[in-house]
């Protein structure tokens, strides 16, 4: 999770991130609901290494918001991002999800172009948080078992 804070603080102020600022990004923007009944959290690897991260917030009955999706920069480019989403949808899917949403700020065209590879589309703003430049949402199949 440092991880993904220091990558999108220090992109978003055009500079490396402090360790101080990535802190208070941290506190401001807690992760502890993404467990249990409120939603899941999950890595993915690289042989034993971590390369990224990402998980799914659930809002009401049916709904869920991709969050925290992060691939370290030397892991870019091989299909980790895909590996991840496709997994979060999955586990998704099985928890009773028919529609994930996602904000995206403008600064992250990498990701942005990746979601709407996998489908994600344009929706109304559902979000008014200064970093929600992108809505996005996606129905997701029906997932046996």
């Amino acid at each position: 999770m440092e991880r993904f804070f220091t990558d999108i603080v220090g992109r978003y102020r055009g500079r490396p991130a402090s360790p101080a600022e990535v802190e208070r990004a941290m506190l401001d923007e807690p992760s502890d609901d993404l467990r249990d009944d409120d939603g899941f959290f999950l890595v993915i690897r690289d042989g034993t290494r971590v390369v990224g991260c990402g998980g799914v917030r659930f809002i009401e009955p049916g709904v869920g918001e991709l969050t925290r999706v992060f691939i370290d920069h030397d892991a870019r480019g091989r299909g980790a991002g895909r590996s991840l989403i496709n997994a979060l949808e999955t586990v998704s899917a099985r928890r009773d999800v028919s529609t994930l949403r996602l904000t995206v700020r403008s600064d992250l065209t990498e990701a942005h172009g990746l979601y709407q590879r996998l489908g994600y589309e344009a929706v109304d703003p559902f979000s008014t948080s200064p970093y929600a430049d992108h809505h996005l949402a996606k129905k997701l199949g029906v997932v046996m078992g």
